[in-house]
């Protein structure tokens, strides 16, 4: 299978992968492959953070024109995915001198698939661009062509939770993926002092508690599928052995009202009132913590946001740092190289990451007081080893640096690239895969699925927890704080 996600997140993708239990897991460019059996592509879809979509490759074949393509695509047997009474879409990515335009592409595949059904039974399932109950994507590179199912449907970036946005609001994966490039899980208070729709915050709270990011969506696209077997994807759901208790506290500041008013919103809507606590602040406000924290934050560009004294605001920072937060760490997301150098600090760490299109950089600075050479001596630790040498591989912020040619390609930052990608002989048997020792999990509830009213009924024994009700778990503690808005139904999200 293929986990998509943005460039300079894959290596914290492939780590989630394997803590995961997948295997053969390799990084490519914008996605990390990997193996495993259904409930490994139901786990990757509801518990990855920093995946963007799941991809399961069912045909491979050459191609050195549009005719070939259509062929090559008529030749599955469409039936054990589609029936007439089902909708679809394809998606199509291109690198190719024979094949110019990606939608030609992708009517080619969709004229293939209902011909063949207008042969075999005279009818055809219709095409449905924007809720699709199947969707296809093909990958052309030179005149190797990778067909995949899409198992996740709508990005996975959004969880569910954002019930109002700000202006520019940072990405759910983007989020995801920076605190935990930091190493954070929880171990201490977290800060974001401009939190804006309250991302950063919301993000942070599940990853100190280990809950899934998939507890919000309402559905996959996988759940539509002919294979889709339920109780096992609701031993998933149901699955909390992995959370724990989170024993310090979430903080976020904004000068705006309308963004604290919506960060609370969204807060409120994901169940974290309970960890997470927002005010309106001025940064230039900002006090020493009285507990050690970690900062992580998203500050204004002047790119997508109108920021009058926009130089004045990351001086600020930089001042702020050195006076009220000494002793901690603090992680900052920018773009322009001017506005890093108004903070006037040294970072321990430069990562590259891009916001929507825009390339930034993720520094890390260890904030402490009096001199270096004493700090060292005092065992304070400014850059560790593996920091070191991801410096030293790479010098950011150059004219014609690597990493910004990588990038410079037509395709959306989502659409990616599985080139690298190899088949392994048995992907057509990989549902099957048993050969890890984990096996299907035991089945703890029955159900039946309202098509006509679009809702789930459980029939749930009495001491086991519907999936749909997620406020409390299995020992009775609240997981989440009464005004929480919690004790809904799960597809009552999204309503």
């Amino acid at each position: 299978m293929i986990a998509k996600t943005f460039m300079g997140l894959e290596p914290v993708l492939a780590k989630e992968l394997t803590e995961l239990g997948a295997s053969d897991v390799q990084i490519g460019r914008r996605m990390v492959s990997f193996s495993g059996d259904k409930e490994m592509m139901y786990r990757a879809n509801f518990q990855l953070r920093t995946a963007i979509r799941i991809l399961k490759p069912i045909h491979k074949f050459k191609a050195t024109d549009a005719d070939m393509v259509y062929d090559k695509i008529k030749e599955i047997d469409w039936t054990q995915y589609l029936d007439t009474n089902k909708t679809f879409a394809v998606d199509a990515v291109v690198f190719s001198e024979e094949f110019k335009h990606s939608k030609f592409v992708s009517y080619k595949v969709k004229d293939a698939i209902v011909d063949q059904f207008r042969e075999k039974v005279g009818k055809r399932p219709n095409i449905s661009v924007s809720n699709p109950d199947i969707r296809l994507h093909i990958h052309i590179a030179d005149t190797t062509a990778t067909l995949c199912l899409d198992s996740s449907g709508e990005s996975l970036h959004r969880r569910g939770y954002r019930q109002e946005s700000v202006e520019a609001p940072l990405n759910e994966v983007l989020a995801a993926g920076m605190i935990m490039l930091t190493g954070w899980n929880g171990d201490c208070d977290f800060i974001d002092p401009m939190c804006g729709s309250g991302t950063l915050l919301i993000e942070a709270a599940l990853i100190a508690q280990n809950i899934s990011p998939g507890v919000f969506r309402k559905e996959f696209a996988f759940e539509k599928w002919n294979d889709f077997d339920k109780d096992l994807f609701d031993s998933v759901y149901n699955d909390d052995s992995r959370e724990r208790e989170f024993k310090h506290h979430i903080i976020g500041y904004d000068i705006d009202p309308k963004a604290v008013g919506t960060a609370r919103n969204n807060i409120k809507a994901a169940g974290m009132s309970n960890v997470i606590s927002v005010d309106i602040q001025d940064f230039k406000d900002f006090k020493q913590p009285a507990e050690k924290c970690i900062m992580v934050t998203n500050p204004p560009y002047g790119e997508r946001i109108s920021t009058p004294n926009l130089l004045d605001t990351y001086h600020t920072i930089g001042e702020k740092l050195k006076k009220e937060f000494v002793d901690n760490e603090a992680w900052i997301i920018s773009y322009r190289e001017e506005c890093f150098e108004q903070i006037g600090l040294k970072p321990s760490i430069k990562i590259p990451l891009y916001n929507g299109s825009l390339e930034c950089e993720f520094r890390k600075y260890v904030i402490f007081s009096g001199k270096l050479k004493d700090f060292r001596n005092e065992g304070g630790i400014v850059k560790t080893e593996e920091e070191k040498a991801s410096m030293a591989e790479k010098r950011r912020f150059k004219k014609n640096r690597e990493f910004k040619q990588r990038l410079e390609e037509e395709e959306e930052n989502e659409a990616g690239d599985i080139r690298s990608f190899k088949f392994h002989s048995s992907f057509k048997e990989i549902d099957d895969f048993r050969g890890d020792g984990r096996g299907r999990r035991n089945q703890r509830m029955m159900s039946s699925y309202d098509k006509e009213n679009g809702e789930r009924r459980f029939n749930k024994r009495s001491d086991k927890r519907d999936r749909n009700d997620f406020g409390n778990n299995r020992s009775g503690r609240s997981r989440r704080d009464g005004n929480s808005g919690f004790g809904k139904t799960r597809r009552d999200y999204n309503d």
